[in-house]
């Protein structure tokens, strides 16, 4: 298991935050996902033999949000 925390610097709501939230629980191995809206952050858990930190960002970016 890994953790990651991403700044998602366009996440502006609580719309934003479920958006950001659907698009990484999509993502296979992700075991986990909280938001801190008032910080813009993610935090993930993740099965890092499934997936990993790149894979993230890529579906926070293809969701239409910066990941960084």
């Amino acid at each position: 298991m890994a953790e990651t925390t991403l700044k998602v610097t366009n996440m502006k709501c609580e719309g934003c935050a479920k958006n950001v939230t659907a698009a990484v629980s999509g993502v296979s191995g992700v075991q986990d996902v909280k938001i801190d809206l008032p910080d813009k952050k993610v935090t993930i858990q993740f099965d890092d033999q499934q997936t990993n930190v790149d894979s993230l960002v890529k579906a926070i970016d293809e969701a239409g949000y910066h990941a960084e």
